[in-house]
């Protein structure tokens, strides 16, 4: 509805300025009859509110454009050329108002020239129903490139997309390779948004995000902000441009490392107008503020170089008359640098008035060739239409605004000049030729911080290494524990002759040894990182690190768990068998050798089917505090993964941890078996507890801890290190000291050791010797039933001689009595042979059975061996 009761004011508005130029005298109906005279149409956006202006300043530029071809004798002889011309304000429905308002009215147009590009838009696509070859002096829509929709449009204002390769070569030139685009909701806006998207990432530049607004630019201002945008690209009219400008402000998005891209296109001084009118929420220093440093990307439209043009004049005569024209016009802030919009473009509105001289010029001498003239041209006449499209397809010349030509597809080939707003003023910075993909630079931007800024937060990757200090320390230990377990090999190897060496099987002690250098060798491998190994090696030490302390373990605590093993097979044995069995080497290296294949097959199934490669942990970002740059700092730790690691150390943990487990077990059980076979079963079965409580504890806690670096490698190398020095000093420090407080045990060429046959006859006397301690037992708990007997026989006996004979006989028979107790009691408690009875006694034969049983008594000494 809005929409429609603006159409019917616009109309209105049409029709009393129609009349007010007929009144005038702009369209003079009797000019044709006076003169011969060659009318083109004309639609300026002047007097609107929104859009692009432009034809404040082009349409008097166009006008001294007139004024020059007219004079020219040798151009359109015979016929003066006419521009009858109204306002669209920069609305397309407007504009098409005004458009059918020039063509159904008198005289005939020969062509039309066009404004911003909404108008040209509209116009563009009708004026080939016409025959009309349209020039616009002020679009620079994409869209307006396709020759099939635009089959008769030119223009003598680029491409906006002209703009997109100067945008991406700053983009390259100061390392720029993301950034945002905010645009306005028109067609020429996001025509040349997609075609900057096409070209940045054809030359690998980021786009972040694409914000779009209509009228209020306020939340995508605020989606800019969250994004993090920090090299912004801005495509909206010079109206909008000032909303966004205040919203950037609210929003901080200025200053110091941010970077605006806006439309060169736009007046001096454009961010300093109308506020009040436009109801800005901004100050005239907040914007100014908000301006400061800003680019601007723009087709050169003015000559750089003075030579005289076609109009026989150069751009800085042309720039002075124009002055003076619009001054005369009654605008007078031109004395301070302050100019009407379409300033910049006035140059293109002179030009373009002389492209059209110069085709129909051009065509009229081809037409007089064919005995036609221009006056003969019609809206139903192709020919003449298409002959005038050829002219201006071949037009060339050196204009206001440069070398003027066009492309196939009617847009103007031109150079790009690159500004800064620089203390309140646009300063050039340099010039790109797009043909040719040079760039000049003049080295004279400025930079808030005086650096260039970034297209975002610098993310610097930290590598997050364990610390030189604990490394050297605990390489050290691990260095000092090799040399240990050397030392002790050699001490193996120097005293295995001696029986306590000997009965503690050294091989196996030796086996230890090479596992517990192989874990030592491993807190080496633990503590390299990415500091140390390159990154195309790093997988290699994974790999290494997993064999070697894998076998460590299984050399150092598999010798240890063989020898606990075989203590308890001993001790769950009778003694005979235990006697008889003997502790042969092969069988504690065959149970070493299995736990090694375990490994093997473990880690080469693993190996190759997911083998472990460098995987990095990140990290939340960090602000360094060495540094007022925009950087990050992200720290990544390094691990050795593969795609099914956690199954694959699973099944490794749970051999181990079965091992631990078992090897408790055993040590619980053997805790009060003491062999001579093997002597140091108690001081392995303490290595046991040791090893099994620091892996239990340390294999989870080193998961736990794996994002802390130097947390991990400690308490992983701590645990390795007691381990081995722990185990390495209950069952080598006992010997030590015995070596020491007797230095000069020796022994005899038969002390080297028992033979097999001297051990089967020791133990077949340990046999004989504990059955007789049987026999002798159960002998003398039969002497002492038979002396009960006795005295219970005698003490009956007695009170029976009593009862009989005569009172004198008692002491006699008590005194009897008396020396067969003691004698009793002397054969009780072993001391001597029993005493003989008298031989009239009664207890003789039990006596004489007693005193014949032989006591025997093997006490052979342990020292036989």
């Amino acid at each position: 509805m809005r929409r429609f009761q603006d159409s019917v004011m616009w109309r209105k508005l049409l029709f009393v300025l129609l009349l007010s130029c007929l009144v005038s005298g702009a369209i003079d109906p009797g000019a044709e009859d006076e003169e011969k005279v060659l009318h083109i149409g004309g639609i300026f956006p002047i007097n609107g509110t929104s859009g692009w202006q432009g034809g404040q300043a082009c349409q008097p530029a166009a006008m001294l454009a007139l004024q020059d071809v007219n004079e020219r004798a040798d151009l359109l002889k015979g016929y003066k050329l006419n521009l009858v011309w109204n306002d669209s304000l920069c609305d397309p429905g407007l504009g098409a108002a005004v458009m059918y308002e020039l063509l159904y009215n008198a005289p005939t147009k020969l062509m039309l020239l066009g404004g911003c590009s909404t108008v040209s838009t509209t116009i563009g696509e009708a004026a080939r129903m016409w025959n009309l070859i349209v020039v616009s002096f002020g679009s620079s829509s994409p869209a307006l490139s396709d020759r099939k929709r635009f089959p008769t449009f030119f223009r003598t204002h680029p491409s906006a997309t002209v703009h997109n390769p100067t945008r991406v070569k700053l983009m390259k030139k100061f390392g720029w390779t993301r950034i945002a685009i905010l645009q306005q909701a028109e067609e020429v806006f996001i025509s040349t948004a997609e075609d900057l998207e096409i070209e940045a990432t054809m030359n690998g530049v980021e786009i972040l995000t694409r914000q779009s607004f209509l009228n209020d630019p306020t939340d995508a201002v605020k989606n800019l902000k969250r994004h993090d945008a920090r090299i912004i690209v801005g495509l909206f009219y010079v109206v909008a441009a000032r909303r966004v400008l205040c919203e950037i402000y609210k929003n901080n998005l200025y200053g110091k490392g941010k970077v605006w891209f806006f439309i060169g296109w736009y007046e001096n001084g454009w961010y300093e107008r109308h506020l009040k009118e436009e109801e800005l929420n901004c100050t005239l220093d907040q914007m100014r503020n908000a301006a400061e440093g800003h680019l601007t990307t723009e087709a050169i439209m003015w000559n750089r170089d003075n030579k005289i043009t076609i109009s026989n004049t150069t751009a800085e005569a042309f720039r002075k008359r124009l002055e003076k024209e619009l001054f005369n016009r009654g605008y007078e802030g031109i004395l301070d640098d302050i100019f009407p919009e379409g300033y910049q473009e006035a140059p293109l509105a002179y030009d373009a008035i002389w492209s059209m001289a110069l085709a129909l010029n051009v065509t009229m001498e081809k037409l007089a060739q064919q005995g036609k003239s221009l006056r003969d041209f019609t809206y139903s006449n192709s020919d003449i239409a298409d002959q005038i499209y050829e002219a201006m397809n071949a037009t060339q010349f050196l204009g206001v605004s440069g070398p003027v030509a066009f492309k196939t597809d009617g847009s103007r080939v031109a150079w790009t000049q690159v500004e800064q707003l620089i203390r309140g003023k646009y300063e050039v910075l340099g010039y790109y030729d797009g043909q040719t993909d040079n760039l000049t630079w003049f080295e004279v931007e400025r930079w808030e911080g005086g650096k260039v800024p970034q297209d975002r937060t610098i993310i610097k990757s930290e590598l997050r290494t364990i610390s030189l200090g604990l490394f050297i320390a605990m390489s050290c230990i691990s260095a000092f524990g090799i040399l240990v377990s050397l030392f002790l090999l050699l001490f193996s190897c120097l005293y295995s002759h001696r029986r306590m060496m000997r009965m503690s099987h050294p091989a196996c002690n030796n086996v230890t040894l090479g596992g517990s250098i192989l874990c030592f060798s491993s807190v080496f491998l633990l503590g390299l990182d990415g500091r140390f190994i390159p990154e195309e090696n790093f997988a290699y030490l994974c790999t290494a690190r997993a064999w070697i302390l894998s076998f460590g373990f299984s050399l150092a605590y598999g010798s240890l768990f063989s020898k606990i093993w075989r203590v308890h097979r001993l001790s769950t044995k009778s003694k005979v068998e235990s006697k008889q069995i003997s502790v042969d080497p092969w069988k504690i290296y065959a149970m070493v050798g299995a736990m090694l294949v375990v490994d093997v097959v473990v880690l080469s199934v693993w190996q190759g089917v997911d083998p472990m490669v460098r995987t990095l942990e990140t990290f939340p970002l960090e602000i360094p505090l060495d540094t007022d740059d925009d950087v990050k700092i992200m720290p990544q730790l390094e691990h050795c993964e593969s795609t099914h690691n956690n199954i694959w150390l699973g099944t490794l943990f749970s051999i181990k941890g079965l091992l631990l487990i078992l090897g408790l077990f055993l040590s619980y059980e053997t805790r009060s078996v003491k062999l001579d076979k093997i002597n140091d079963s108690r001081l392995v079965g303490m290595s046991i507890y040791n090893v099994a409580v620091l892996c239990i504890i340390t294999a989870p806690v080193t998961l736990l801890v794996s994002s802390q670096q130097d947390a991990s490698f400690a308490f992983a190398a701590l645990s390795i290190i007691f381990c081995c020095f722990l185990s390495m000093a209950l069952i080598f420090v006992p010997k030590i000291v015995e070596v020491v407080q007797n230095p000069r045990e020796r022994v005899d060429s038969t002390e080297h050791g028992p033979s097999r046959e001297e051990e089967e006859r020791y133990h077949a006397l340990v046999a004989e010797n504990e059955d007789m301690q049987k026999l002798i037992s159960e002998k003398e708990e039969m002497i002492k039933l038979l002396k009960e007997k006795i005295a219970q026989r005698n003490a009956a006996k007695a009170r029976e001689a009593a009862s009989l004979n005569h009172v004198v006989a008692a002491p006699e028979s008590q005194t009897r009595l008396r020396q067969v107790s003691d004698a009793a009691d002397k054969k009780d408690k072993g001391c001597a042979r029993p005493t003989p009875p008298r031989p009239n006694s009664t207890d003789a034969p039990a006596s004489t059975d007693a005193a014949m049983v032989p006591r025997i008594n093997f006490n052979i000494s342990e020292s036989y061996l």
